[in-house]
């Protein structure tokens, strides 16, 4: 029997960026936006549970990463859509980074990743400043 672990969130990115991303598509310089935006749609798929961060991506979805939460020294967050989805930078202690581009209920996914992350993490992590 394996350890038990609790889904927080699994899903794709927010549905908000692509339709916003097909709108700027029509203007041809954005079409390279709108096709990356396609390919998320089509292909990145996250799960956040009580144990690991996984992230499926790719062309067709082929490459997976897996993280524990005692591996991230820092979670930086940016609102994007007017706040309704986020991106996220995950660090990791060996200096890699993972970007989470177009999360979801991304507040509610930082505040229960900081929860499990280590005591100093928790304190250099936060929302850029940039917007």
């Amino acid at each position: 029997m394996g350890i038990r672990e609790d889904v927080f969130y699994e899903g794709g990115p927010h549905i908000g960026d692509l339709i916003f991303n097909i709108l700027l598509g029509f203007t041809i310089i954005c079409l390279p936006l709108t096709v990356g935006a396609i390919t998320r749609a089509l292909w990145l798929r996250y799960r956040i549970t009580s144990r690991r961060l996984s992230v499926t991506g790719g062309w067709m979805g082929r490459e997976r990463t897996d993280l524990i939460y005692n591996e991230i020294s820092k979670i930086v967050t940016v609102p994007r859509g007017l706040g309704l989805w986020g991106d996220m930078v995950v660090t990791l202690k060996d200096g890699s980074r993972l970007e989470l581009r177009s999360m979801p209920r991304f507040r509610e996914v930082y505040e229960y990743m900081n929860e499990r992350i280590s005591p100093a993490a928790e304190a250099v992590s936060g929302t850029s400043s940039k917007s």
